[in-house]
């Protein structure tokens, strides 16, 4: 993976403006803040966002993906003054559970969800990357 960013532009807090990969795309649908039972245990958006992101991490293992194969991330909140008002509660659950990395990101707040007690959605991509090939320097 490689970030994109512009020379002169101020580097972005807490995402990335651009990043190149290449390997096997994975795409994880919109997680909400819900349980395996389909229950969202809380009220709280920083609650629902460490629950998303848990639920993220798991649908990546299925593809033999790590939280460090994202490249892109869309996050849909019902409250965006809510979700500033938690970004220092929502840092810690992304560096627990992600990484201490930044992807390419896109905040946008929406009227509802379909699931009327969710209060953020997030969709994820990711790149697998393609192993090293023979005889080249990453294997030597």
């Amino acid at each position: 993976m490689r970030v994109l960013q512009p020379p002169g532009w101020p580097r972005p807090r807490g995402y990335a403006n651009g990043i190149a990969a290449r390997g096997e795309l994975v795409f994880v649908a919109g997680m909400i803040g819900w349980d395996a039972d389909g229950v969202i245990r809380s009220d709280d958006i920083a609650d629902q966002v460490r629950q998303a992101l848990l639920n993220i991490v798991a649908v990546l293992a299925e593809a033999g993906a790590e939280p460090a194969h994202i490249v892109r991330m869309t996050w849909y909140v019902t409250d965006v003054d809510a979700y500033v008002q938690a970004y220092r509660e929502i840092g810690v659950a992304f560096r627990e559970i992600i990484g201490d990395f930044y992807a390419a990101m896109t905040a946008v707040e929406v009227t509802r969800l379909v699931e009327k007690d969710a209060k953020v959605e997030i969709e994820a991509t990711a790149v697998i990357p393609d192993p090293p090939q023979a005889g080249t320097a990453e294997q030597e």
